[in-house]
């Protein structure tokens, strides 16, 4: 038995060697990112909660241009309850395709601390970004934080809260700001979903039954409360017919950063749910934040540079699934 499938095996490999196949196109972009990406160190502690080591992972790309990167920090979703970094860690694809740093986040999640504490990891995350980009070659003015569903919130409260020392207790520093922040179908009124036809459950546990009277907290994690001028550029994506993040919530995120002279942009998903989009929508999607992004923010990496622009997202002559 052994034989015979020894000889099965050099056949199939014979045969794959002798008639090669068409690679597609997403096949051939996905063996560019594996050859251009070496560098991926995972698990990495950027800080201590009580007895939590907090974990994040660094994409690198192989660059011979030591000039320092454009970074995404991206914070998965999961209603603050479940989820993880490695759950999620396709969505930063697209980025990596842009020849970006990505440090993709962990949290404390529902069952292990309560609100604010989430919030906290993450802008212990993002210090620790500027704190390491000399070793890893972020570039402290060019950091784009972003996130889906809680994700989202939380990409939103770190980007917006800055300078907010209520949050930075274990991780206390000069103000960090980011660069934009790209929010994917976030929470922005935490108190919408504790009460009234938009309760919801994951909200509840998050802040905690014993506190859902507590107006100071609800209020102090909710993007809204942060809204006002010389914020960075956001955009939001959702769509509206979100079952579970109402589509008002992104709404009245538009209308009162628009109100405080804000850059930013709600991209409508049209019939779209909580962000199981289309393939189609989600390229346009991709397509306008970086749309966004180039308008506003001179965010276009050295490698896709000299790549002739190779890392244009959705182009007509070479289509290619970047979702």
């Amino acid at each position: 038995m052994r034989g015979r499938l020894t000889l099965a095996a050099a056949l199939t490999l014979f045969a794959v060697i002798s008639c090669p196949a068409q690679l597609s196109k997403p096949a051939e972009w996905t063996v560019e990112v594996f050859v251009d990406y070496g560098f991926i160190e995972p698990n990495i502690t950027y800080a201590r909660a009580g007895d939590v080591d907090l974990k994040l992972d660094v994409y690198r790309p192989k660059v011979k241009d030591p000039k320092k990167l454009p970074t995404l920090m991206w914070i998965h979703g999961g209603g603050w309850r479940g989820g993880s970094k490695e759950s999620y860690s396709l969505r930063v694809l697209p980025w990596l395709e842009m020849g970006w740093n990505v440090v993709n986040v962990e949290y404390r999640l529902t069952g292990v601390a309560r609100a604010p504490a989430a919030v906290e990891d993450c802008r212990c995350a993002l210090r620790w970004i500027v704190a390491n980009a000399d070793k890893y070659s972020f570039d402290p003015d060019r950091i784009v934080v972003s996130g889906q569903s809680a994700g989202g919130h939380l990409a939103l409260m770190t980007g917006m809260a800055t300078g907010e020392t209520l949050f930075d207790k274990n991780c206390p520093g000069d103000p960090v700001k980011v660069a934009a922040v790209v929010n994917w179908f976030g929470i922005t009124d935490v108190g919408d979903l504790l009460q009234g036809k938009n309760k919801t459950e994951f909200a509840s546990n998050w802040i905690g039954q014993d506190r859902l009277d507590d107006a100071v907290l609800i209020r102090n994690v909710s993007p809204l409360s942060y809204v006002r001028s010389g914020l960075p550029p956001i955009i939001t994506i959702h769509g509206d017919k979100d079952p579970l993040v109402p589509y008002d919530h992104a709404v009245r995120l538009h209308k009162k950063l628009t109100d405080a002279g804000v850059v930013n942009e709600l991209f409508t998903v049209k019939g779209g749910d909580h962000g199981d989009f289309s393939k189609q929508d989600s390229i346009a999607a991709y397509k306008e934040i970086r749309k966004f992004l180039k308008k506003n923010l001179s965010l276009v990496s050295s490698q896709e540079r000299a790549s002739g622009g190779r890392c244009e997202w959705v182009k007509e002559s070479a289509r290619r699934t970047r979702v």
